[in-house]
Order: structure tokens, then sequence, then C-alpha cells
């Protein structure tokens, strides 16, 4: 009786694949595994080639795409929620979400973008949210710093991102670990790297770093910053033709009228803003809504993601994808912009209206797009260095981490005329 179960197993299965065609990967509650859902969007479009619908605002942004039995196995080990579907059933979703009262439509994703991690060379004291949740999610990247970034090689990478660096060559101003062997390494590394390319000081090679960042981005890369790699940016790019780093850090004193020199017309996103030239005090800018200024506790930080028109702005919507509209928050060296400081033309993704900050906000600069996302780590409300990473095992649906992955599938959109 047992050698007829396999072929009528097999013959079933047939059958069923030759009556459906489709996989439809469902991101709202019914979805087991968020994050590793993107993860088989992107394995999809790396090993197939294959062109992906993502169907924004139907299902919390869910994915659909051609069955393979391949494709099916790897959701079952990897523990993605998925069901399959046939044609007409994709033919009358796709109808759906085409309907001009629906606030829903259809961007087809169709190449997998290659990832750079900007990080030293040398072993960090913290961990990193988004190369945490890319490995989680089984999405490749690779590691690039200030000696590959001077050599030209960001044009080689669709995307990259920027987590807590100190792009005004202040060593995160973490003066109170200056005896700790992993300052010392960071601090010799940078120095190094800045003698070989002819520079005296630290800032100066973060200041020539940040404009190659910033002409990877206006000649059509991706940038995503995290945490206080947001508001050092655009600080360095607005100090470039002062100096606004004290003595303690560079050895020559702050120019005492770098505050009216700085430039704003040079930055990504912020103006206006005023820096902390104070050594011993761990802020940068104005920007940044600190902890005193705040008035919120972890039990009630949250923030609201916009809804945006999916057919009329595609690129916020795509970023703001989630089950969850309200997300808990969670803090950084830097946490939250104020509004006051941001750019007119930049987009509001996420914000606590209650207290005046935005967490989330994008914008397109030149041929190229940024997104800053305040905070440190979406699971971790306080991290402190020396802590261990966050176990995203017990985080598999975390909708703070699935606005950065939303950052990395976006760069696979087909692109055509945007309003934004």
């Amino acid at each position: 009786m047992k050698r007829f179960i396999l072929p009528l197993i097999i013959f079933f299965g047939v059958l069923h694949a030759a009556q459906a065609s489709k996989v439809l990967i469902p991101m709202d509650e019914a979805q087991k595994n968020h994050l590793k859902a993107y993860g088989i969007a992107y394995w999809m479009l790396r090993t197939y080639d294959a062109e992906i619908d993502w169907l924004l605002n139907f299902r919390g942004g869910s994915f659909m795409m051609d069955w393979n039995q391949r494709l099916v196995n790897e959701m079952v080990i990897r523990g993605v929620s998925y069901e399959v579907i046939s044609d007409a059933q994709a033919a009358a979703t796709l109808s759906q979400i085409a309907a001009q009262d629906a606030n829903m439509d259809n961007v087809k994703l169709q190449k997998a973008p290659k990832v750079a991690v900007y990080s030293p060379k040398t072993k960090q004291p913290w961990d990193d949210a988004v190369t945490l949740v890319m490995s989680y999610a089984e999405i490749p990247y690779e590691i690039v710093y200030d000696d590959e970034v001077m050599q030209g090689k960001l044009p080689e990478y669709d995307w990259l991102h920027l987590h807590h660096e100190d792009f005004t060559g202040q060593y995160g101003k973490f003066f109170h670990y200056r005896e700790y062997p992993w300052y010392k390494a960071q601090k010799r590394e940078a120095e190094e790297i800045a003698a070989k390319w002819g520079m005296a000081k630290v800032p100066q090679l973060k200041l020539a770093v940040a404009k190659k960042v910033r002409d990877f981005v206006s000649g059509g890369g991706y940038m995503f910053a995290m945490c206080n790699a947001t508001d050092t940016y655009d600080v360095a790019l607005a100090a470039q033709n002062t100096d606004i780093v004290d003595s303690f850090y560079d050895g020559d004193g702050i120019d005492p009228n770098a505050q009216k020199r700085l430039d704003f017309s040079q930055t990504f996103a912020f103006q206006d803003f005023q820096v902390v030239t104070n050594p011993y005090e761990i802020e940068f800018s104005s920007v940044d809504n600190q902890l005193q200024e705040r008035g919120v506790t972890e039990a009630n930080d949250y923030f609201t993601l916009f809804q945006f028109s999916a057919k009329w702005d595609p690129v916020p919507t795509m970023l703001t994808q989630n089950h969850q509209q309200i997300i808990k928050g969670f803090m950084g060296q830097t946490t939250a912009f104020k509004k006051k400081y941001i750019k007119p033309d930049v987009i509001i993704l996420a914000e606590n209206r209650s207290i005046g900050e935005a967490r989330y906000i994008h914008s397109n600069y030149g041929k190229g797009f940024f997104t800053f996302y305040g905070g440190h780590d979406p699971e971790d409300y306080q991290h402190q260095i020396g802590e261990d990473p966050t176990d995203l095992n017990l985080h598999p649906n975390s909708a703070g981490y699935r606005l950065i992955l939303n950052n990395i599938l976006f760069p696979a959109a087909k692109k055509k005329k945007l309003k934004t």
C-alpha cells in the first residue's frame, strides 16, 4: 500500500501547481515572519532574476510572484507564511488594486539591489540594527569604510547604509570611553586613513567621505541612515567652510564664528540648526529631540506612520508599508528630529505629533534618494554600549524593523514617473 502513497502525493502536487501558478506572501497579521518574508523577495530577485509584484496597501504590503517548487520549499524552511493562488485569483487581486477609488498600487520589483554598509573595520562596541535585520532576513551585504569610499567604490552599489557614525570627526563624542580599547582602535584607524589620504585631521577625512556619499546619492544612489549618522552627516556638510571641532578632538580650536558660517544649502534634510561645540556634551546639534525635552517614557513612546496615496505617491507609500500604523518608539544618540529644522521639501513619513518630532523622513537628492530613521534599535528601547545584540528570532514581526527592510527593497522597484 505504501508504494502508492508517494506517487499519489506527487500527482496531486503537480495537479495543484498546474491549477495555481502564483504565490501570495501576505504581510498583514496572517504573516508568521514578516522580516524573513523580505528576505524571500530578495532571494527571488537575486536567484531567478524574477519580477515580483509588491502590492502596496494590500494586506500590509504583500508580495506576489510566480509559483515554483523551490520557492515553496524555501518559504517552508524559513518559516514564511504564503498562499498558493490561481491565475484568476491573481487577476482579481490586481483588478481590485487598480480600481481608481482604491488606495493601493502594484509596484514591480525587478532587480536585487547591491547593498553596502559603511562601518569601521575595527571591532564595533555596539550592534547595528540594519546589519542585524539583513543577516536575519538573509539579505547579503558588503562592508565599506573610508578607504573604499575615498577610492571611489560607492558607485558599485545601489544602496548604502550609514548607522552609528560621526561625520564631524569627533569620534561620537564618546570622551568617557577614551581609555577603552575599541575607542583607541577606532581613533587610530581614522587617523591612519586620514594621513594616508594626505589630511591633517580626522574631521577633514570625514567631510571628504560625506561629500563622496553626497555625490553617490546625487548620481542616483540610495542612502539610508539611522541614529547619529543622520544629523552628524548634515552637520558635517553645513560646517565644511568652518571649524566646529574642539581641540579636545582635533588639536586646534573652534572658529568663534562657526555658527554664522554654517551653509545650510549644502545639507540634505536639515536647516537653521545650532551646532553643539561643547566637547563633553554628547549631542551634535539642536536637531535631535533629546530625552529631557521629549517628556515621554518607554511606556508611552510611540510614533505613527503617515498614510500616502499609493497611486500618486508610490515612493513614500513603499517606505511605510507595514501591518501596524502605530509603532513603539526607541532611543539612540540621535532619537528624533525637531520639525522646525526639517527642510520644507523633505517628506515626513512618521511622527510623534504630541511632542512635535519626526522619526522617519525621506526626500530625493539629485537623481537619488535618502531616508533618515531616528533611533538605534527598534526592539531595544535604550541600547547601551556592550549589551548583547537583539535576537530577532524573538521579534519576527517587528513593525519597527520592517521600515528598514522597505528601504532595502525600494531600489528594486521599476522606475516610473513619480510625484515625489
